[in-house]
């Protein structure tokens, strides 16, 4: 396992292997995060011409962003820490045709491997996840191509994010297993915004994403004080 420098929690690694068997399960522990997906593609597809392009996702889990992406012509690189997770990927990829090159590594060690590879980098709920997030943006700004974009969601540290990504979604609808989330851990707009210019990326965009249990969807809103994504370019 190609993790540099600890930037990982195994209780986290641990907690989200648990889920692999049920992670393409609509109505299963990963319900809401199949309700994201479309709102997800849609965001990155409308700023980055996906067919053909490089795009590494990171944190790939089961490989439902990751599948999306290579169906929309994308060239994909999926990696991820979890085992059992990337056992599922692939074996779903088998299944569905989707042509992903899945792999078991830190994003911190890809960067040293492959700087200036990707015309996009995505990396989907799971700065919240990690000990040091900055070093994960860090990484990804590496692997971008000059021009290239950084696509990032993560949840605003908010009351109401406590109230409906915690409170209510684990323990009240129980759309998400108890502990999937540690508020302390949720990352603000401006606290985002400051990582990024730190590494030289620009910010181009930040978009609420708003998921509708009562529909099962999701889709982009102005609001960002639940969920929200982020576009960020690599200078030319």
């Amino acid at each position: 396992m190609n993790a540099t420098a600890g930037n990982y929690s195994q209780v986290e690694l641990d907690k989200f292997d648990e889920l692999a068997q049920r992670w393409w399960d609509p109505d299963g522990p990963q319900k809401a995060l199949h309700a994201l997906n479309p709102a997800r593609l849609g965001y990155v597809a409308e700023r980055v011409a996906l067919r053909g392009a490089r795009v590494l996702d990171v944190g790939c889990g089961g490989g439902l962003l990751s599948e999306a992406l290579a169906k929309s012509g994308a060239q994909v690189t999926a990696i991820d820490l979890a085992p059992n997770l990337l056992k599922v990927a692939r074996l779903h990829g088998l299944e569905s045709g989707a042509k992903v090159e899945y792999r078991q590594a830190a994003v911190e060690a890809l960067a040293d491997e492959a700087p200036a590879s990707f015309d996009a980098v995505t990396c989907m709920e799971m700065l919240e996840h990690v000990p040091d997030p900055a070093a994960i943006v860090r990484a990804c700004a590496t692997l971008l191509k000059p021009g290239g974009r950084l696509f990032l969601s993560t949840l605003n540290r908010t009351p109401a994010a406590f109230a409906l990504a915690i409170f209510g979604a684990e323990y009240v609808a129980r759309l998400l297993p108890k502990g999937t989330h540690q508020y302390r851990d949720f990352i603000k707009p401006s606290e985002l915004a400051r990582l990024l210019r730190d590494t030289g990326l620009a910010l181009e965009d930040v978009s609420g994403l708003m998921y509708e249990p009562w529909r099962n969807r999701a889709r982009i809103v102005r609001r960002t004080d639940v969920n929200y994504l982020a576009c960020a370019r690599k200078p030319e």
